[in-house]
C-alpha cells in the first residue's frame, strides 16, 4: 500500500497539497483545477480542503473522457477569463 492510498484512505478531507500527492500532480496543478472549476474545494473558515470523494470524481470524469480528448488545461488560456486581459488601447482606424 502506497503512502497516498493510505493518506487517504483514514481521511475525509484533504489540503491542496496532499490531494496533489494522492493524484501525483503538483500542488500548483490542484490550484489551477479548482479555478476552473474542475475540482470543487470546500471551506472551512480560511482553510481549504478537497474531499476524497471530489478527488474521485474528478478521476472518474478523467476516465470516461473520449480518448485523445483535451482536458481543459490543456488549452492556452484555460481559466482565465475575458476581464483578466488588458483594454485595447489601440487607436480606432
Amino acid at each position: 500500500m502506497g503512502s497516498s492510498e493510505a493518506l487517504t484512505r483514514d481521511q475525509l478531507l484533504l489540503t491542496p497539497e496532499e490531494a496533489a500527492r494522492a493524484l501525483r500532480v503538483g500542488r500548483t496543478t490542484v490550484y489551477a483545477l479548482m479555478k476552473i472549476g474542475e475540482l470543487r474545494a470546500v471551506y472551512i473558515g480560511r482553510s481549504c480542503r478537497l474531499s476524497v470523494a471530489e478527488l474521485e470524481r474528478y478521476v472518474s470524469r478523467l476516465e470516461a473522457l473520449r480518448p485523445g480528448a483535451k482536458h481543459r488545461l490543456d488549452h492556452p488560456g484555460a481559466g482565465r477569463s475575458t476581464t483578466d486581459s488588458a483594454p485595447d488601447t489601440s487607436p480606432s482606424p
